[in-house]
């Protein structure tokens, strides 16, 4: 009498294995069939470019939920950078950071609300503009979890060092580009090569671009940029690339534990906002 044997993939390196083995053995991670490590391998996306639109809509989203929220505030002004700007108390309540959040209502989750808010049109236009330029080749060259990792972690680091210094109200993805912008150029110094040096000066053209562009216009918060930028080297180095090494079961628990932090912070955010706007 035969035994039917069943098979998975393994959540680290996602190669087919018996579900009865105790060590996989390509890449050595103990029991991959634990119900933990396959409910992580199933929560990762069957195509991992799609966080790219899933990112950039939930941007857009949340802007325009930040003008309905209170569109009687809406910024119509001919001035480009403020057309079409949320109120500041929409923002405040949809989770801007700063000293301000943070010091007088305690609102440290802002750190990573902040993320997802933009000041008008503009500023968002830009923004999104950049993360579909850098997106994509950060997501290559570290992998989705990373990426994720990345994105998440120095969007914290960049409005964490702009708080430091006593920015009072602040918003935008710019802090997180910034940290893919310090991945990659981590990326092409480590790397080398033809290959890795291309990719490093490039990146370092857009690091001096972005410098003069935030001394030559008022209003851009080049704390949260240099942050950012130290965030995602940093990040960059301490998870590697795929290069160096392939993802591994810690980088994907990191970057769940971002997502579910992101997806229960903005959750959060705008049901408090939906709350203080029209039930309070």
């Amino acid at each position: 009498m035969s035994s039917e044997k069943r098979s998975i993939l393994c959540p680290n390196c996602r190669k087919l294995i018996s579900v009865d083995e105790t060590r996989c053995p390509y890449c050595g991670i103990t029991n991959p069939g634990s119900a933990w490590k396959k409910g992580i391998s199933v929560l990762t996306l069957r195509h991992p470019s799609d966080i790219i639109p899933i990112l950039i809509y939930t941007n857009i989203a949340l802007y325009i939920f930040s003008i309905i929220l209170k569109p009687s505030a809406v910024g119509v002004t001919p001035y480009p950078f403020t057309f079409l700007s949320p109120s500041s108390n929409s923002l405040l309540l949809l989770g801007a950071t700063g000293t301000i959040p943070i010091e007088q209502f305690h609102r440290w989750w802002t750190l990573v609300s902040a993320t997802y808010l933009h000041g008008g049109v503009l500023h968002i236009f830009f923004n999104m503009m950049a993360f579909r330029q850098l997106g994509p080749f950060v997501l290559d060259e570290y992998g989705f979890h990373r990426f994720f990792a990345i994105y998440t972690l120095s969007g914290i680091t960049g409005f964490f060092v702009s708080y430091l210094v006593g920015i009072p109200f602040t918003i935008g993805a710019s802090a997180a580009i910034c940290g893919l912008i310090g991945a990659a150029l981590y990326y092409g110094k480590s790397r080398g090569g033809r290959y890795g040096d291309a990719i490093y000066k490039q990146v370092l053209g857009w690091v001096i671009g972005l410098g003069l562009f935030g001394f030559l216009v008022p209003g851009i918060n080049n704390w949260a940029h240099a942050g950012g930028i130290a965030g995602g080297i940093i990040v960059g180095y301490l998870l590697g690339y795929e290069e160096k090494k392939r993802e591994t079961l810690t980088h994907r628990v990191i970057a769940f534990a971002c997502i579910a932090l992101t997806v229960a912070i903005l959750g959060w955010a705008i049901i408090q906002a939906l709350f203080y706007r029209f039930a309070a």
